[in-house]
């Protein structure tokens, strides 16, 4: 296996840009329903037409789930997305964008004949924005970019160092 100086600076590059990025995003979008008290997903969740619809309308249903799953979302994603913009945790903040992005595409896919009462930006046929940016937080778990270029570097330090000293021959 690579490790995280092994890569060009190019790829290093590449690989933190794509990582902060997608956490950008993950703020924004958490930030946004933070501050409008109208934001829900209600709307969204009764929508749902695939895998476990039943799940999600029920929630919509139900103003404590909701509520509850609207509080979940909106802090997970500017958990996420500071955890991904500053490498802190950040394979945990990986693992957590991947699956809130699947939640969202099991909610709602892109599928031929599924019609949604929610305005769409376009008409996609299965790959949509949420695919893509799940395909990127998988490559994102595969570089620990956050041991390059972020707090991980700084808390696991101390791990590092001991696996370099447990590596190195014993002096004679």
């Amino acid at each position: 296996m690579q490790r995280a100086t092994d890569y060009s600076n190019f790829q290093t590059t590449a690989l933190v840009a794509l990582r902060m990025l997608i956490g950008w995003h993950f703020l924004y979008e958490g930030i946004a329903k933070a501050i409008n008290p109208y934001w829900t997903s209600a709307e969204f969740l009764a929508d749902s037409r695939w895998l476990f619809s039943g799940i999600f309308q029920s929630i919509s249903a139900s103003p404590g789930m909701l509520g509850f799953v609207d509080f979940l979302n909106t802090w997970g994603l500017i958990a996420i997305g500071l955890g991904l913009l500053l490498g802190c945790l950040t394979r945990a903040a990986v693992i957590a964008g991947i699956v809130l992005l699947c939640l969202y595409y099991v909610a709602n896919p892109p599928f031929p004949g599924y019609t949604y009462s929610m305005p769409r930006e376009g008409n996609y046929i299965i790959v949509n924005k949420t695919l893509i940016e799940l395909a990127a937080l998988f490559v994102t778990l595969a570089f620990p970019t956050g041991q390059i270029v972020g707090l991980d570097r700084l808390i696991f330090w101390k791990k590092r160092t001991g696996e370099q000293a447990a590596s190195m021959p014993a002096a004679a």
